[in-house]
């Protein structure tokens, strides 16, 4: 694992890595954040930015992973590249975006996804799926061509103070760095397998 000054650019590369895999999702990640009783959850989704402030990722406000955010900012972010042999771990606080920036998001997307977005009352129960598709249809046609942001919709950014970089070696023996925010910049260390 090559020396870097900064955990962003160690990310940089290995994203671009793992960007040249053919059929890969690089941009794949599991967050976790913690319930209000102390319970982690996990679940995929897309980084869309990133940049020294931190990585984005759009949800449905209403949904679970937003509630345990607004309630408890700290969570994490995992990015496993197998054919790599690779993961990253990430550590920090979310917030939400501003909603201009949301916007623009929500706007560059399909149309189907921005309809879906309308009619998703994501993580809330669902007594039939035709009532989805119902809701889908009424949206699209609302909203024909084109999709106000919904207020209930939009980004959040994981500001990171710890970055935890593995890479798999022969016999188990693991690569392992550490980068943790400080005052001053970025210290770095190694960790055993």
């Amino acid at each position: 694992m090559k020396e870097h000054d900064t955990p962003f650019r160690l990310f940089e590369e290995w994203y671009q890595d793992a960007l040249a895999l053919p059929g890969a999702n690089p941009a794949a990640m599991v967050l976790a954040t913690v319930g209000e009783k102390g319970t982690p959850s996990t679940r995929i989704v897309l980084l869309k930015e990133w940049d020294e402030n931190g990585f984005v990722f759009f949800t449905n406000y209403g949904s679970r992973k937003a509630g345990e955010i607004d309630a408890n900012p700290q969570a994490s972010l995992l990015f496993f590249w197998d054919q790599l042999g690779k993961q990253v771990r990430v550590e920090g606080s979310a917030k939400r975006i501003p909603a201009e920036q949301s916007r623009h998001y929500f706007q560059s997307r399909p149309l189907e996804s921005q309809w879906g977005a309308w009619a998703s009352r994501q993580s809330q129960g669902l007594p039939d799926r035709s009532v989805l598709e119902g809701r889908f249809s009424a949206f699209q046609k609302k909203y024909p061509a084109q999709v106000p942001l919904p207020d209930f919709w939009g980004g959040y950014r994981l500001n990171p103070h710890r970055f935890e970089f593995w890479e798999s070696a022969a016999h188990r023996l693991h690569h392992r760095r550490v980068f943790e925010r400080q005052a001053q910049g970025w210290s770095s260390h190694l960790l055993y397998p």
